[in-house]
Order: C-alpha cells, then structure tokens, then sequence
C-alpha cells in the first residue's frame, strides 16, 4: 500500500517485530533456559502444585522474553491438558510498593476495583476469591524485582510464594517467577528463602557477537523485505552491540537503520545506516576527541573513513594505502607499516574505530577495520574541517 506521504515502504515489511514487546516463537540461543524452566513448573502441570523460579541476568539477556515465551507455551499446554493456565507480568520499576502489585493483579480480573482504600491482606483475599471463581492457576512475573524489595516489599515475597500454604488437597492457584539483574534471594527473610529453592535459579549471561549476530539474522528475516540486509550489515551490528551483550541494544540499533534506510528511499539498509543508527543511539564520537589526536592519527582516521565509503569493513591494506594518499594530500611523510599498525591501535583505544581479526580459506589472517559509532561521512567531513582549519592557520 502506497502511504500519504511516499511510496510503499521497500525496506521494512512488519516493524512490529522489532518492537521490544514482541515475543518470537523461537528465542534463538536460549534453548537451555527454556528447557530449565519447563523443568521447574513441570509439577504446576503434571501435579497441580505450585512453583517458584528466580531469573538473574544483565539488561538485554533475554530474560523478560524468555518468560514471556514459556509463559505462553505453558498456557498452550496447558489448555491441551484440560488444566487453564493464566500468566501476569508487573514490571516491579513501575509498580514499586506491595499495593500497587496487587492492584495490578487484581484488575486484571476486576477493572474497577479501587485503587485504594484496602489493606494488603484485603487485597490478597480479593486476589484468591478471583483465583477460585475462575479455577485458574496464575504464573506472577515480577519483572525487576529487585526494586521492589529495595522499597521493602519483602512481605509480598513471603505471600505470593506461600499463596497456597494454608489449602489442605486441592488446586494451587498460584506460581511466581522473580526476574532480576541481580542474585536476590540473599536479600529475602529466611522464610521467603526457603520457600524459592536456590536450584530454581537460572542465569542468563550476556550475549556474544556469534549469538547477537544469529538473533540479529532472525529479527531480519521477520522484519524486513528479502534481501535488503546484507551479512556485512548483520556483523556490524552484532559486533557494535557485542561491546554489552545486550540483544535490545542490537534490535533497536537494526530498526533505527531499517527506519533511517526507509526515510532515505534506499534499496537496502547500507553500512552507512547503522552507523547513524548507533551515533543516534550511543556515541562515544566527539569532535574534541578527533581533535586530540595528532596530526598522524587523524590523517589514519580520515584514511579509514575514506576507505569505509560503501562498506562495512575494509582491511588494514585498503586503509594503509589510502592513508598514503591521504599524507601527500596534506603535505604530509607517509609513516612506514610499523608506525601506521601503532598509530591503528592507539586510534582503536580511544574507541573511534574497531579492529577484528578474521581467519580466511587459505589459512591466514586479515584484520579488518569498521568504525561503528559515526558516519563515515560525517566523520570524513569533520576531519577535513579540522585538517584544513590547521592548514590554514600554518599559511
């Protein structure tokens, strides 16, 4: 469909599997925490008993997804096997005092009970009346949860993970999965503790650049239009976004290109657009960085910008052989291999670009460059700015 304002879109064909909110059918590269947690809840299942699991991880590890996607597969299966399964998730940093948790429980059976005027042990009985009318057994997710007990909600802990302790026989109505940055459970008086068993912790550690880059690979084939992201395009990404491990940090840099590919009429989402996708979203870039630099290093950076016009990497040689040009051009001695390797790996410690070292066929090495934080066209266009003010100032 053509839009108001231009073309049909050639680049994006369903945003909205980049939105952090969408839940993939297959959550590539965590398999072993899926399967950790169907172990867990089992039971919940099988013998209608209650659970508790406690997930730790760094932002961006897949944690809030990983529940969200068990959670749905469990009332799946729940369903097939007769035995109606219901999940809530309460993100803990905005709902951050016991009442506000149990409100947000609450309505989701009642809409218009009141947002306050009752007790928490009011609350909790209203919680299990709604439980028993509907026959439902509740999976609690407190997502962040960490906040919560930090406000001292700690008594809410002890509740929700003893919801069923007085029922003699019968159904539990209620499960709870805690998600954290942090181990918690220390954090927890010694009756809470005994109730989440350490076993049922599962850690999520941060993604490599092998596996953002296969998460990145899955979210285009969802996203995008055949053929408009290219493999240079998904290891950029994945090595930028590999500097924290941090898979909503690869998606949002992937979208933001796709969006800025989109706005340009292009034909596919370039090198170019990720690297103002990531200026756009955390740069370490500055202009009184690039001036601190000598002037050998800044003809090396140009040379590098110059050389990534139309790529995502290029090699060392590519770049050595424009920063030869690029001395002459401003009046400059070429330095000899050794140097321009040194001044290279003075220029990657200050973060304005990134070297890799990739095997090829043969059984060699190549290194290649990338400059990840910038526009190369931006980045070129300051350089010569800075160049020719100095050429200037010297005539």
């Amino acid at each position: 469909m053509t839009g108001r304002y231009g073309a049909a879109p050639r680049i994006l064909k369903d945003p909205s599997k980049l939105s952090f909110d969408y839940v993939p059918e297959r959550l590539v590269h965590r398999e072993r925490q899926m399967r950790r947690l169907y172990m867990i809840f089992r039971p919940v299942l099988e013998n209608r008993v209650s659970q508790t699991a406690l997930l730790i991880g760094s932002v961006g590890t897949g944690k809030t997804a990983t529940s969200k996607r068990f959670c749905l597969d469990l009332v799946k299966e729940g369903s097939a096997k007769g035995r109606p399964i219901d999940f809530i998730v309460v993100n803990c940093r905005q709902r951050n005092t016991e009442s506000a948790v149990l409100l947000r429980l609450i309505n989701y059976f009642d809409e218009g009970f009141p947002d306050r005027g009752f007790s928490i042990a009011e609350m909790l009985r209203v919680l299990r009346r709604h439980l028993e009318s509907c026959k439902v057994h509740l999976v609690v997710v407190l997502d962040e949860a960490d906040v919560l007990l930090r406000k001292g909600a700690g008594d809410l802990i002890y509740h929700l993970s003893r919801f069923d302790e007085e029922k003699i026989g019968g159904q539990a109505s209620l499960s709870l999965i805690m998600i954290s940055q942090k181990y918690l459970l220390d954090k927890l008086d010694p009756a809470s503790m005994s109730t989440f068993r350490r076993a049922n912790t599962i850690r999520f550690d941060r993604y490599n650049a092998a596996e953002l880059r296969d998460i990145v690979a899955d979210r285009v084939k969802l996203a995008f239009f055949p053929s408009v992201v290219q493999e240079d395009v998904i290891d950029l990404i994945a090595d930028i976004s590999a500097e924290f491990g941090d898979a909503r940090f690869a998606i949002e840099i992937l979208e933001k290109a796709g969006m800025l590919a989109e706005e340009e009429r292009g034909e596919q989402v370039t090198a170019e657009n990720v690297r103002s996708a990531k200026a756009l979203t955390y740069s370490v870039v500055t202009r009184s960085k690039v001036e601190s630099l000598d002037l050998q290093r800044r003809l090396v950076l140009l040379a590098t910008a110059r050389a990534l016009k139309d790529h995502a990497y290029v090699t060392t040689g590519d770049v050595e052989k424009t920063y030869r040009v690029a001395a002459e051009e401003y009046g400059q001695r070429a330095r000899g291999h050794t140097q321009f390797w040194a001044y290279l790996r003075s220029i990657s410690n200050e973060g304005l670009l990134e070297t890799k070292v990739s095997g090829d066929p043969s059984g060699g090495r190549t290194t290649y460059i990338s400059i990840p934080d910038i526009p190369v066209k931006v980045l070129r266009e300051m350089l010569e700015d800075i160049l020719s003010g100095e050429a200037d100032e010297e005539s």
